[in-house]
């Protein structure tokens, strides 16, 4: 086959899956698991051999008009570059990991057969907005992962929580795609295509007439798919969703797509220098922001919800500072060991019973239990807090040298004060990420207290996907040197300057945060666990459900307690309340737009049963009294009926005599 029929197959097997899981999912539910696995595998080694047959080189190109319109043409294209290929693979690979992980993980659950056809939908999308040369065809795919990630976050819709986080995602990512959708058509407008080439050719020749208008309305649908500040709000919410949703929306599908769409169009954004700075202060306050709230929240799986906001941070910050080459990099690095985290933090909430840092802070024997979950979690955190060798350090560097660069005003057409911004958050953040990564561990898997329950040993598959992740997580940094032409052909390598201010800012973040911790549990007068949960060991399992529903339900109230011995608390100070809040942005967009929509509905009410009703029931009691006056004339008396005409005759004969005598 060719490299374009492949390439084709690559979407397409997801999709064919996804139907045919929705379909046979209830008459034949043997085929489910098969159904779920298999097209993603087959699409994740589609897209290595179509990455192998593309080797970096020259973009291969292929179109078909999709329909005729009067205008800009609509084309179902492919474009397959380097940053297309690898991105493709990184879909594929942690799709699948997902879709096994999953067939142990909701092994249980009635609704899986509809759950992995939505993943499988999901990867489909994503893939079609990898591969897609045409914008309307990647809005397709676009579109639909916002559908699929609403279904998915609700899968637990008997919670409250699961249903509102769904809401909120679609609606808030919904909010940042209206003026994403003008913007393509604007830019569409002034390219005269929608086709990615020729779009980055009318660039390249100035056919651009306004490229800031353009490329700030594309940076709201961007702020909202990729969660970035000011619409990150949703993301951490979208955590009630199942863990291996959290692990495919965080590494792989959505948040990804909003980077990947700007390294594709970065020249678009380049034109404006005004964008390329809103786009840097975009990604400094999110790196900044979300670490510290990463640092202050208890439930593990919002630690690593803002953890990837942060990341993602680093990644348009790359693209601020003119490098795609340094996002597309931390893309798949961050893709690799983010989906580790999260599927390993799945293991940890089935041992422990909870989602609760401060409940597992109060058990021990975690590590022994899970022994696999706990090197390999421990794996990705240090990837996460970018300590060498690890493939987080080598490709957050690539994103501190190109900030470096900028600010040294040698990237031509950005700003260095861009430059400085992406530089001077980037270190802060990269010392806040190594310490909420080590409070994560610490918390996690060095608690005291008595030994934690036993749930059971966790299915095969579950464990074997985390050590098949873990080896991208350590060694795809090391790997990167002999994929530099995948990368726009210039060598993603670290300098000693940065090299020595982000491993040394990461270093003493983990040491204070340890020295914290340390210094905290040494003061906590820590209650007596035996008066909550006298045998701990007992305590039945609970599904990801439960443990959302009540939190913490295998320790009882003393689980959801804050914990004495949290560094994080001590590290915070007084910010450590604004900050476990995500510094008040939700109720700052509730007074802003939900009190007065809500306002709005309430006087559409009033004005709707007091005055359209009153007019309604007005048209209708006027008639109604009519017939009650004409009813009651209705006696059936025959001498009252001539009476009544005599009288009308001798009315109307005064009436003719008076109309006469005044016409005389």
């Amino acid at each position: 086959m060719t490299t374009t029929t492949l390439a084709v197959l690559v979407p397409l097997l997801p999709f064919l899956g996804a139907v045919a899981g929705l379909l046979l999912g209830r008459t034949a539910p043997g085929f489910v698991r098969p159904l779920a696995v298999l097209p993603a595998l087959a699409a994740a080694v589609l897209a290595v051999i179509v990455a192998v047959r593309q080797g970096g080189g020259r973009a291969i190109d292929a179109s078909t008009q999709l329909t005729p319109t009067g205008s800009v043409p609509i084309d179902l294209a492919l474009h397959l570059d380097g940053f297309a290929a690898l991105v493709a693979v990184l879909v594929g690979v942690v799709a699948t990991c997902v879709q096994l992980y999953s067939t142990g993980y909701l092994r249980d659950d009635p609704r899986y057969p509809s759950y992995a056809a939505l993943v499988s939908l999901f990867t489909s999308a994503m893939l079609l907005v990898v591969y897609s040369g045409d914008l309307m065809v990647l809005l397709v795919g676009w579109e639909i992962m916002g559908i699929c990630s609403y279904f998915l976050v609700g899968h637990y819709w008997e919670t409250p929580e699961a249903r509102a986080a769904s809401l909120k995602a679609f609606l808030v990512t919904k909010l940042g795609d209206v003026p994403f959708l003008f913007g393509l058509f604007a830019l569409a407008t002034d390219a005269g295509t929608f086709r990615i080439t020729g779009i980055l050719r009318a660039v390249g020749s100035g056919g651009l007439d306004h490229p800031t208008l353009i490329a700030l309305l594309l940076l709201a649908g961007v702020a909202g798919k990729s969660a970035q500040f000011p619409l990150h709000t949703w993301l951490p919410d979208a955590m009630a969703g199942p863990t291996p949703v959290s692990a495919l929306i965080h590494a792989a599908t959505m948040v990804a797509a909003g980077v990947y769409f700007v390294a594709r169009l970065l020249p678009v954004f380049a034109a404006s220098a005004a964008a390329l700075t809103v786009l840097a202060v975009m990604a400094a306050v999110t790196m900044v922001g979300s670490a510290l709230a990463a640092l202050a929240q208890d439930d593990i799986k919002r630690v690593l919800a803002y953890s990837t906001i942060g990341q993602l941070g680093y990644m348009t910050g790359a693209l601020a500072v003119g490098d795609r080459g340094a996002a597309v990099f931390h893309l798949i690095s961050h893709g690799a060991f983010k989906a580790l985290l999260f599927l390993g933090a799945g293991v940890i909430i089935h041992a422990a019973g909870t989602n609760s840092l401060a409940a597992m802070s109060r058990m021990s024997g975690l590590p022994k239990r899970i022994p696999d979950a706990y090197w390999t979690m421990t794996i990705a955190l240090f990837a996460l807090a970018a300590i060498p060798p690890f493939a987080g350090f080598f490709s957050k560097e690539a994103v501190l040298v190109a900030a470096e660069h900028a600010s040294l005003g040698d990237t031509t057409g950005v700003p260095s004060g861009a430059g400085w911004t992406v530089l001077v958050a980037g270190l802060l953040t990269a010392l806040l990420t190594a310490a909420y990564a080590t409070r994560l561990w610490l918390l996690a898997f060095r608690g005291r207290g008595p030994a934690v329950p036993d749930h059971g040993r966790q299915p095969l598959v579950m464990n074997g996907v985390l050590w098949v992740l873990a080896v991208p997580s350590l060694a795809f940094g090391l790997a990167v040197t002999y994929l530099d032409d995948w990368f726009d052909g210039h060598a993603l390598t670290p300098t000693v300057t940065t090299a020595v201010l982000g491993t040394g800012v990461a270093l003493v973040g983990g040491l204070v945060t340890y020295g914290a911790w340390r210094h905290t549990t040494a003061m906590a007068a820590r209650p007596p666990i035996g008066a909550v949960a006298a045998h701990p060991e007992d305590s039945p399992a609970v599904s990801e459900a439960e443990a959302i529903a009540t939190h913490t339900p295998a320790y009882g109230d003393i689980a959801s307690a804050p914990d004495p011995a949290d560094p994080g608390r001590l590290l915070l100070g007084p910010l450590h309340r604004h900050a476990a809040v995500g510094f008040h942005l939700d109720a700052v967009y509730h007074a802003l737009f939900v009190r007065p929509v809500l306002a709005g509905a309430e006087l559409v009410r009033f004005l709707d049963r007091e005055v359209v009703e009153t007019y309604v029931r007005g048209a209708g009691a006027v008639p109604r009294l009519l017939g009650a006056g004409v009813r009651r004339a209705q006696t059936g008396n025959v001498q009252t009926y001539l009476s009544a005409l005599l009288a009308g005759s001798v009315v109307l004969a005064i009436a003719a005599v008076i109309v006469a005598a005044v016409g005389a």
